[in-house]
């Protein structure tokens, strides 16, 4: 049973598919919205918190963006300049802050600090990245992604870098399970899937298979799912050396499947050659902005749950 009126947003791994199915659904009539299309006032008198305790641009901003095209009101939060600085826990900081507003987005680098945020908060927490944990609305941006720009059901995808650290890579191998895909596993042997990951994939019955060399599966998928190899995520800076630009995706790649598309979360450098911006199989810039639709759906459903549309057609059915 759907139940998303404050409801917390800590994994993917919580979504049925049907769950998923809504959000994306919502997205896709909200999406003239977050272009700027038409106006929404559906969230009118509420406010969003972001808690940003690592830096970001695409998220937060996004949040931003997409509580402000519906109306809403945000705060940002700066750990460097808030009481942080001075000795607070975060579970003081969620209890006072949740009682200032509706909604939190909060960043945080520790796996398990939404979840322990959840646990303090009276409003609905949204992880918006923990750790190497999880990052539950980039998958869902990403799944709209796929849906927008090809398909969902029965996906070749490759997962290409860091899927050891990528809480990207994470949060999308346990959704994409849920639409039968076919994942190839692309890294080197040092930043493998973690073991407990892949078990509970198969578990799910996902179809996942291990390479190291990308030219071993170019031709056998429709995605490359590409992120970056994370040097903050790295303890030993020499263990980061030894597998820094360990993969590059080069127009000369893409040569060997014209149909495949490429996708990043972004922030990326030298593991996509910058000629591949230009190419229609880059979706990357297209994936950044759905994220925009998408976290206005996840608000508006945490906010105003599943009926949350008839508030809007009432508001518009009046501007009219």
């Amino acid at each position: 049973m759907r139940r998303f009126k404050k409801r917390h947003i800590i994994s993917t791994r919580e979504f049925t598919r049907d769950e998923i199915d809504c959000v994306l659904e919502r997205a896709s009539e909200l999406e003239v919205y977050a272009r700027g299309e038409r106006r929404s006032e559906m969230l009118a008198g509420k406010i969003l918190a972001n808690l940003f305790y690592e830096p970001s641009t695409r998220t937060r901003i996004s949040f931003e963006v997409a509580m402000k095209r519906l109306g809403g009101d945000v705060v940002n939060f700066s750990a460097a300049s808030a009481s942080v600085a001075k000795g607070e826990n975060l579970a003081d900081t969620i209890r006072v802050v949740s009682s200032f507003c509706d909604v939190i987005a909060l960043r945080h680098p520790k796996e398990g600090a939404s979840r322990m945020a959840a646990a303090f908060s009276s409003v609905p927490v949204i992880n918006a990245g923990d750790g190497a944990g999880h990052h539950p609305t980039q998958t869902l941006l990403d799944l709209y992604t796929l849906k927008k720009e090809g398909r969902l059901e029965n996906l070749r995808i490759a997962l290409v870098g860091d899927l050891k650290y990528g809480r990207t890579v994470h949060s999308l191998a346990y959704a994409l399970a849920l639409y039968n895909a076919k994942i190839f596993l692309v890294s080197p042997p040092s930043l493998r899937m973690p073991e407990e990951i892949k078990k509970d994939l198969r578990e799910k019955g996902a179809k996942i298979y291990e390479v190291e060399d990308i030219y071993d599966v170019i031709g056998d998928v429709d995605v490359l799912y590409v992120v970056r190899i994370q040097r903050e995520r790295f303890p030993d800076p020499t263990e980061y050396m030894k597998v820094a630009g360990s993969y590059r995706i080069t127009a000369e790649l893409l040569r060997e499947n014209r149909d495949v598309i490429v996708m990043h979360p972004l922030p990326k450098t030298d593991e996509v050659e910058r000629s591949v911006d230009a190419l229609p199989q880059a979706k990357y810039f297209e994936q950044a902005f759905y994220g925009v639709p998408v976290r206005m759906a996840v608000l508006s459903l945490l906010l105003l749950g599943e009926n949350g549309e008839k508030r809007e057609n009432k508001i518009t059915a009046e501007a009219d």
